[in-house]
């Protein structure tokens, strides 16, 4: 039996769910005091964190699949990477894999259910024009020939090869912040926050879906978390990317204390009710950080997941994810149905890029 607090809990998060829904944006003071909640009020935030995501997102999930397309040697020091040159890590080096590879790589993601294939390459950004042309080939060749999205995750940016890779066939780019502005030198001094922003910028500019997120578990404080939120809502993202930290063995994060479970879901149902009409897609350490919880992400307001593998670290088979949203009742978001506030699909083409300028923005 709810107590005379839980009932007054229960009313202001009803209330609250009611104003988001008819077009409230959360002031700081009421994400602070959510953020503030102990957990034995987690289930009342779940279910208006839940209302929320089926009022305005539906009941299908979007499933997407990465592949690890040049991996290590990376000079950048962000201090949660197994990439770095910079920490020894057991993590494999090689150079650019090749378009054949990352069109099988597609097809086996299909094949899963993944509406798209995320090529990711390790370091600051793109190096020259010649590795912008190979990974226009490659994003042409998945939507081709697997019949997914290209989508990609290739460090900071302009605009102008933004808009080529746009023209080959890129529809999404993810680029995350990592975490808040105010938090941001604890874990990375090789860029600045201003340099991550400005290709998000540069991303939304060239009309490409932006999935920008941050990883959680940092150390970083509840504020910042908060923090970060107001920052995504400012850049109008498209896809808020919500990674858990995963330590790994020779990173300088390796022995960070990981969040609990039950207030990763409260941090879920935060954003959501920050960013209530976003795609807010579940990505890094699902698997480690919520173990047998996994399947509450979806009332706590997640209406997307990565299936197969990470980049260095494995996930879960795609078949075990199907079979739970095929339990919770939940449908996989077909390929063209990806709803992103501003998305658009991309143009084929085969213009060569420009000259590419410094990748700093």
């Amino acid at each position: 039996m709810l107590s005379h607090g839980d009932l007054e809990i229960a009313k202001y998060l009803f209330d609250l769910g009611e104003r988001i829904i008819r077009g409230h944006c959360m002031t700081m003071a009421e994400a602070e005091f959510i953020s503030s909640l102990p957990l034995p009020h987690l289930l009342l935030l779940i279910h208006t964190a839940n209302r929320l995501r089926v009022h305005f997102r539906g009941k299908a999930v979007t499933c997407c699949s990465i592949v690890n397309a040049k991996s290590g040697s990376c000079p950048e020091d962000c201090a949660f990477c197994a990439q770095s040159a910079l920490y020894n890590t057991n993590a494999p080096i090689y150079p650019f894999i090749g378009t054949e590879k990352i069109v099988q790589a597609a097809i086996e993601a299909a094949r899963s259910g993944a509406t798209g294939l995320g090529i990711v390459i390790s370091g600051e950004g793109i190096t020259d024009d010649d590795e912008l042309e190979q990974i226009g080939d490659a994003m042409e060749a998945v939507t081709q020939k697997a019949g997914i999205e290209a989508h990609g995750s290739l460090g900071v940016l302009e605009e102008e090869p933004l808009r080529y890779l746009k023209s080959r066939g890129m529809v999404c780019f993810n680029h995350n912040l990592e975490t808040a502005r105010s938090f941001f030198e604890e874990v990375v001094t090789t860029h600045s926050f201003g340099d991550r922003l400005d290709t998000a910028r540069a991303v939304k500019r060239a009309g490409i879906r932006l999935c920008c997120g941050g990883i959680l578990g940092l150390g970083e404080s509840p504020a910042q978390r908060i923090e970060l939120a107001m920052t995504l809502r400012e850049l109008d993202v498209d896809i808020v990317s919500l990674n858990f930290l995963h330590p790994i063995s020779g990173t300088p994060l390796q022995g960070q204390k990981p969040l609990p479970p039950l207030r990763i879901l409260s941090i879920i149902a935060l954003f959501r009710l920050m960013l209530p009409t976003r795609e807010i897609k579940i990505t890094g350490g699902r698997e480690r950080n919520l173990r047998d919880l996994q399947s509450m992400i979806f009332a706590a307001g997640a209406d997307g997941i990565i299936i197969g593998n990470y980049l260095t670290t494995p996930g879960r088979s795609p078949e075990e994810d199907l079979r739970m949203l095929r339990d919770l009742g939940l449908s996989v978001r077909k390929s063209g149905q990806v709803s992103s506030p501003g998305g658009r699909s991309a143009r084929r083409g085969t213009t060569r890029p420009a000259s590419r300028k410094s990748s700093k923005a």
